[in-house]
């Protein structure tokens, strides 16, 4: 079964290779490693997706984790497929080509549980009545029929269910986080959605906000 693990090391030569050493003591397979985000502090966030041959626990990840000096495990969870970011690009491509805004839609979505390492991801319009579903994602939670008024959403941020009250209650379940953006200079918003974690950090809000301003532009 493979698994996406998302882990802080040093930022010095050598740390990922000693993570990689230990995985591979518990005979997992490294199928891809993302950089998702480096701080000041010298610490790398990558998202490593890990292969277990059948019978192995998850737990001998986090203990071989554990045994190299300086990583944390920030979140684990199965994960299917790879992590690619690269795809984005070959999306881009395809919107390119497409000057219906519901194609674009379908294609965004589609790429972006691999290309964010998210879960589902879902395009709303907004109207005079209230946000409608343009399209979603395979494992995206139903359309409730609700028309919900969009609030304070200008720039790409992550939303939170104290404040964003009019989400429906579905998108919350099993402890998902969420990240939303306009695609700007049109009348459409794409949320993503992470089912258990981790919350989306500063760099991916960052990036899925600029998808949105590149989009937005193509489709204008």
């Amino acid at each position: 079964m493979s698994y996406l693990i998302r882990v802080h090391l040093p930022d010095t030569p050598g740390s990922l290779g000693e993570l990689a050493e230990a995985f591979g003591l518990v005979d997992a397979d490294i199928r891809s490693v993302d950089i998702v985000q480096m701080d000041r502090e010298g610490v790398v966030t990558d998202d490593i997706v890990v292969e277990l041959p059948t019978g192995t626990l998850v737990d001998a990840l986090i203990t071989a984790a554990a045994s190299v000096r300086g990583v944390e495990v920030d979140s684990i969870r199965p994960f299917t497929g790879t992590v690619d970011r690269r795809g984005q690009i070959q999306m881009l491509a395809r919107i390119a080509e497409v000057t219906h805004d519901v194609t674009a839609a379908a294609e965004l979505v589609s790429v972006m549980p691999q290309a964010m390492t998210s879960s589902w991801a879902v395009v709303l319009r907004e109207t005079p009545d209230g946000l409608v579903r343009v399209a979603a994602s395979q494992a995206a939670p139903g359309d409730d029929g609700t028309t919900p008024q969009l609030v304070d959403v200008t720039t790409a941020r992550i939303l939170h269910p104290e404040d964003d009250t009019w989400a429906p209650e579905s998108w919350w379940l099993l402890e998902t986080t969420l990240a939303i953006t306009p695609l700007k200079g049109t009348d459409l918003v794409l949320v993503v959605g992470r089912v258990g974690g981790p919350d989306f950090l500063a760099s991916e809000v960052a990036q899925i906000g600029d998808l949105g301003q590149i989009i937005g532009a193509m489709l204008r």
